[in-house]
């Protein structure tokens, strides 16, 4: 509706034209679905085209979220390792330094 193609709408309905089947369209397949003009076709496929390279930086962005995430989790835990491992140390280093005296 938003390209002003508001006729086919109702032959996507009926044939459940979903978001999903919608970035699956080609040319033939918008013209199985009634679309006989080759520019109405052509607004189609460039608004398909632009949508999926949206759709694809926006899951890049996402693996890159989940990569830093990742990287946080594995230095946070490498500080608690750290931490523990100093903690543990600790006590014993003092019991020693008691047995010496």
């Amino acid at each position: 509706m938003s390209l002003n193609l508001e006729q086919y709408v109702p032959e996507f309905s009926a044939q459940n034209i979903n978001g999903e089947h919608l970035l699956q369209l080609d040319g033939s397949k918008l013209k199985a679905l009634g679309i006989t003009s080759s520019q109405d076709r052509a607004v189609i496929k460039k608004k398909l085209k632009e949508m999926k390279a949206s759709l694809e930086k926006a899951r890049k962005a996402q693996e890159k979220m989940e990569k830093q995430r990742e990287k946080l989790r594995k230095k946070e835990q490498e500080q608690l390792q750290r931490k523990s491992k100093r903690t543990d140390k600790s006590p014993s280093d003092a019991t020693e330094g008691t047995n010496e005296q």
